[in-house]
């Protein structure tokens, strides 16, 4: 594990929305960590350093805890909706070597045939990696790929080491070709309801002009 995903962290003792709040007006991060069949522990975290390491998806955490290191996958974060600070870690104790499922963002790259797009209907694959290896993402290429091309989740080429647990027959990319919207007829109608329109005026304003 790289020493920045290190993280001094404090036990914890008071609980409630109170206390949470007591934490938070700190610039600390109150979360529980939990899993391998050990009590949920409750803790405090550094703030500023946390939300930098969270900002990757599917971040692992080096928890130093009263002096021993403890590796945790960020699994679920809670934030203030308006003012997009972090409420509430949820952290899932993993160890070395052990394999865990998480979504991983699809980044597409390339360029389609001239005029077709591509659309990506699976923002996320679910897969099963090494916790301790837990790739950023995965690549899908849509180079060169005309009208109607597809890509299903079997078709994505995954990190070494990773399982697909998504159906592999989940559509990620359909390539097509957009619609064209016909705005000439709908203009050429509100044209002319403009200038029927004027007609219609125009005595009125000539009759006011004498």
């Amino acid at each position: 594990m790289d020493d920045d995903n290190k993280v001094i962290t404090e036990v914890r003792e008071s609980f409630g929305k109170g206390a949470a709040r007591k934490i938070r007006a700190v610039g600390k991060i109150p979360a529980v960590i939990y899993g391998h069949g050990t009590e949920p522990q409750h803790v405090t975290l550094p703030g500023h350093q946390v939300q930098l390491l969270i900002r990757k998806a599917n971040a692992v955490l080096d928890l130093q805890i009263e002096g021993k290191s403890q590796l945790a996958l960020v699994k679920d974060v809670q934030k203030d909706p308006v003012h997009q600070i972090i409420e509430h870690l949820d952290l899932i104790v993993i160890k070395k070597g052990e394999k865990v499922q998480v979504e991983i963002p699809v980044h597409v790259e390339g360029e389609t045939a001239a005029g077709t797009i591509a659309d990506l209907d699976s923002h996320t694959l679910l897969l099963e990696v090494e916790a301790t290896h837990i790739p950023e993402s995965v690549v899908v290429s849509v180079e060169g790929l005309e009208e109607g091309a597809q890509i299903h989740a079997k078709d994505v080429e995954l990190p070494k080491g990773a399982s697909l647990i998504t159906d592999g027959d989940s559509l990620v990319v359909n390539v097509h070709t957009p619609q064209k919207v016909d705005l000439g007829e709908e203009a050429a109608e509100a044209a002319e309801g403009e200038t029927a329109e004027d007609a219609a005026e125009a005595p009125a304003d000539e009759a006011a002009a004498e």
